[in-house]
């Protein structure tokens, strides 16, 4: 528990630090910001004013434990928040992938085409009336919409043999759209897929706040790219930088 001239002590000690970190980050850069639900909301409102509202970009929800039988009065804490913002409205940003579920691959790319690659079958249709792509194609007619692809690139599709021709000129051609051509599901504001260190870890140092190195490298590799530099100025066990050096960044730190 935080007292009240403790919070206001810290949080007089947070709002210096985040202003000279807004001070010194690119225009390109963003700031994440770890924190539990004692002094989220608090330092929320101290990024609004120092950032602006309008550059509040995530909180991220990171499930960072299981339920715990000692929360017989409340509903257990399995979360942090993780505060996304950016300085300016040009700031790197890569989309992050995980891989799909088993049964996403089962189910909608369930085919299998001689080379062995698993494949999902799309329509072509245009989701919208286009009468620029409305083009008749070895006799097989389009939708009343058109289609969505241009001819140069079913042509290009064709000779690639992703192309799906029905029995009947009456039907539609479809596309196949292979596993292994798909980069995944796109990571969502809520990560459950990285677990907090385990007692047995490999990368366990003993450090009571050390975080996961997935976590800082799905971060740095959705805000940076190679050669830029990342700064962590509360680098505590230095997992900031270890995901850093990793990722081909250079980085700070300070503790």
């Amino acid at each position: 528990f935080i007292g009240d001239n403790q919070m206001m002590a810290y949080l007089v000690m947070m709002a210096a630090r985040l202003a000279e970190l807004h001070r010194v980050l690119k225009p390109t850069g963003s700031l994440y910001l770890h924190c539990d639900p004692t002094a989220s909301h608090y330092l929320k409102i101290i990024l609004d004013t120092i950032f602006g509202a309008q550059y509040f970009r995530n909180e991220i929800v990171w499930k960072r434990t299981n339920a715990h039988n000692d929360a017989a009065r409340k509903f257990p804490d399995l979360n942090d928040s993780i505060f996304y913002y950016t300085k300016t409205g040009e700031y790197t940003f890569t989309v992050q992938h995980v891989p799909y579920s088993d049964n996403h691959i089962q189910t909608s790319y369930r085919h299998i085409d001689h080379a062995g690659r698993r494949y999902a079958s799309r329509d072509l249709r245009s989701p919208n009336p286009r009468p620029n792509l409305t083009y008749d194609y070895k006799g097989y007619k389009p939708h009343p919409n058109g289609w969505s692809i241009s001819r140069e690139l079913m042509e290009q599709y064709d000779s690639e043999g992703r192309l799906l021709f029905p029995s009947s000129k009456e039907g539609r051609i479809r596309l196949k759209v292979y596993l292994d051509d798909m980069p995944g599901v796109p990571v969502g504001n809520v990560w459950d897929d990285i677990p907090p260190i385990q007692s047995q870890a490999a990368e366990r140092l003993g450090y009571p706040t050390q975080k996961p190195v997935a976590l800082l490298e799905r971060i740095i590799s959705a805000s940076s790219n190679p050669g830029d530099v990342v700064l962590d100025p509360f680098c505590g066990c230095g997992t900031t930088i270890a995901a850093a050096q990793k990722l081909g960044r250079h980085w700070i730190g300070i503790d």
